[in-house]
C-alpha cells in the first residue's frame, strides 16, 4: 500500500470496519435496551405479585389489629436484610394520612420503610424510589386497603426490593453482551481482512507480472484472472502486442532507409575514389561521415526498439572474450597486453547482444587508440546494475575535459584517427537502456571508461542455451582497425 487515500485495500477495510462497528454497536444497544426493559418489567411484576399476596393474607381481628394469616411464599422475606421487604402501615385519615407501621417482614429486622405521605384512592398503586436499610436504594409499590367489613380500618401495604436485584443481572448481561459482541466484531474484522486480501490477491499477482514485464522477464501477461480483472489483462496484452508491432515496423523502416541511403553513398564513394583532387577528397570524407552518422542513428533506433521489448538477455563474459580476441588480432603489431581483470561468468546484461557488442567494442577501440601497453577489463554486479570498467595506461584526460568527450564529434586529439562518435554512441545507447557512461581516472594511469547497464539474472538464460553474446556478429562491426 502506498498512501492511505490511494489504497484500495485500506478503503475497503475502513468501509467494512465502519459498517461492522456501526452494525454491532446498534445491535448491542438494541439488545441491551430490550433486556433492560424485560428485567424492569419482570422486577415490577414480581413486586406486584408480592403485593397481591400481602393483600390476600392481610386481615383485621375484632379489635382492629392487622394480622397476616399466612406467611408470604418468598423465603427472602424472612432472611434479614435480604433486599426484599414488605410493611403494613395504619393510616388515620385517607385523604392526608399519618402512617404508623404496624407489621413488617422479618427481612426488615428492626428497621422501617419510610415513605412520603401520599394520597391514594382505594385500589390505586403508586411506585417510589426510597432509601432502605443501610442506605441502599429501593423501589417500592404501595396500595391503600380498606376491608369491606371494617371500612374504618385503613391500611397501606408496601412491598419494596433493592435496586441491586435489577442492576446486578443487567450489569452481568452487559458484560457478557460486550464480550460476545467483541468476539463477533473481531471475527468479522478478521474475515473482512481475509476477504479483502484474497479478493485483491489477483491484483498483487498482476503487479508482480507487470514488474517482470518491465524488467523483461515476461513477454506478456499470462495466467487466468477473475472475470473482473481479466478484461484489463487482455487489453494490456493487446497494447503490448500492438506496441511490439509498431516497434518492429519502425526498426524495419529504419533499416530499409539506411540501406536505401547507403547505396547512393557507395556510388559516390566509388566515384570519388576514381578521381583525384580536392573535390574528390571532400566528397570521400563526407561520404565516410555520412555512413558513420547513419550507423550511429541506426544503432540508436535499434537500441531504442530493443529497450522497449522484453526478453532480451545476454551473458557478459562471452561478449567480452569475443571482443578481446578481435582486439588482439587488430593490435597484433603492437606490444599491447589486453586482459580481463575480473568478470564473473554469471553476469547477464538485460538487453540486446548487438548493442552490448556495440558499446564494449567502442570502449575497447577507444582504449586501444590511447593505451601504451595495457588494457584491462573488469565487471561486477552492483544491485540491479552491471558496472563494467575499461582501463588503459595512456595519457588520460583531464577531469575538466571528460564531459566534452561524450558530445558527438568531439575528439581528444585530432592527430589520432577517428570520428569522435565512439564515446557519444556508447553514452547514447547506455541511456536508452537506463544506464550511463562515466569517464574517470584509471588505476593504470590513463582513462577509465565505466559503463553502467541494467543487469539480468543468470537463471533467465536457460541452461545449455548458447548466449547470443558468444559470437561477435557482422553488420555494424563493433571494432574497426
Amino acid at each position: 500500500m502506498s498512501g492511505g487515500r490511494s489504497s484500495l485495500r485500506l478503503r475497503l477495510l475502513l468501509g467494512t470496519l465502519v459498517w461492522i462497528l456501526g452494525s454491532i454497536g446498534l445491535t448491542g444497544w438494541l439488545l441491551n435496551s430490550l433486556f433492560s426493559q424485560h428485567l424492569t418489567d419482570q422486577f415490577h411484576a414480581e413486586l406486584q405479585t408480592h403485593l397481591n399476596q400481602l393483600a390476600a393474607n392481610l386481615e383485621f381481628d375484632a379489635t382492629g389489629q392487622a394480622i397476616i394469616t399466612n406467611p408470604l411464599s418468598d423465603p427472602r422475606l424472612v432472611r434479614p436484610l435480604s433486599g426484599l421487604y414488605w410493611q403494613v402501615d395504619r393510616i388515620g385519615d385517607g385523604t392526608r394520612p399519618t402512617a404508623i407501621a404496624v407489621l413488617r417482614s422479618r427481612s426488615l429486622w428492626d428497621q422501617e420503610l419510610v415513605v412520603a405521605n401520599d394520597r391514594l384512592s382505594d385500589g390505586e398503586r403508586h411506585e417510589h424510589r426510597v432509601a432502605g436499610p443501610n442506605g441502599k436504594p429501593l423501589r417500592l409499590i404501595e396500595q391503600v386497603l380498606r376491608p369491606a367489613g371494617q371500612p374504618e380500618q385503613t391500611a397501606r401495604l408496601i412491598v419494596a426490593a433493592d435496586e441491586e436485584l435489577l442492576a446486578g443481572p443487567l450489569q452481568r448481561f452487559r458484560g457478557m453482551l460486550l464480550t460476545a459482541l467483541g468476539l463477533l466484531a473481531a471475527g468479522l474484522v478478521g474475515a473482512a481482512i481475509v476477504q479483502v486480501r484474497g479478493g485483491l490477491r489477483p491484483l498483487n499477482r498482476l503487479r508482480d507480472e507487470l514488474g517482470q514485464l518491465r524488467d523483461g522477464r515476461l513477454a506478456n501477461l499470462g495466467g487466468h484472472y477473475p472475470s473482473e480483472v481479466q478484461p484489463v489483462v487482455d487489453e494490456l496484452n493487446a497494447v503490448l502486442a500492438r506496441n511490439a508491432e509498431f516497434v518492429e515496423r519502425a526498426r524495419s523502416q529504419a533499416g530499409n532507409l539506411a540501406h536505401a541511403v547507403k547505396t547512393p553513398l557507395s556510388v559516390m564513394a566509388n566515384a570519388a575514389a576514381s578521381e583525384a583532387g580536392p573535390l574528390a577528397e571532400l566528397v570521400g570524407s563526407q561520404v565516410v561521415l555520412a555512413r558513420q552518422q547513419i550507423d550511429h542513428h541506426l544503432a540508436r533506433a535499434r537500441a531504442a526498439a530493443a529497450a522497449q521489448l522484453s526478453g532480451q538477455r545476454c551473458q557478459l563474459r562471452p561478449a567480452v572474450d569475443g571482443l578481446l580476441r578481435v582486439m588482439q588480432r587488430l593490435c597484433a603489431g603492437r606490444d599491447l597486453q589486453i586482459a580481463v581483470a575480473s568478470c564473473p561468468a554469471p553476469l547477464v546484461f538485460r538487453g540486446e547482444a548487438q548493442d552490448l557488442q556495440e558499446m564494449l567494442g567502442n570502449l575497447l577501440d577507444n582504449a586501444g587508440k590511447w593505451a601504451a601497453r595495457r588494457i584491462a577489463v573488469s565487471a561486477a554486479a552492483v544491485g540491479n546494475e552491471l558496472c563494467i570498467d575499461v582501463d588503459d595506461d595512456g595519457p588520460g584526460i583531464a577531469a575538466g575535459q571528460r564531459a566534452e568527450l561524450l558530445q558527438r564529434g568531439t575528439r581528444g586529439d585530432e592527430q589520432v584517427p577517428g570520428s569522435g562518435l565512439g564515446l557519444a554512441i556508447v553514452d547514447d545507447l547506455a541511456r536508452l537502456y537506463g544506464g550511463r557512461l562515466e569517464l574517470l581516472a584509471a588505476p593504470l594511469g590513463g582513462l577509465r571508461a565505466r559503463l553502467w547497464l541494467p543487469a539480468g539474472r543468470e537463471t533467465e538464460i536457460s541452461e545449455g542455451e548458447e548466449s547470443p553474446c558468444s559470437k561477435v556478429t557482422g553488420g555494424n562491426a563493433p571494432l574497426a582497425p
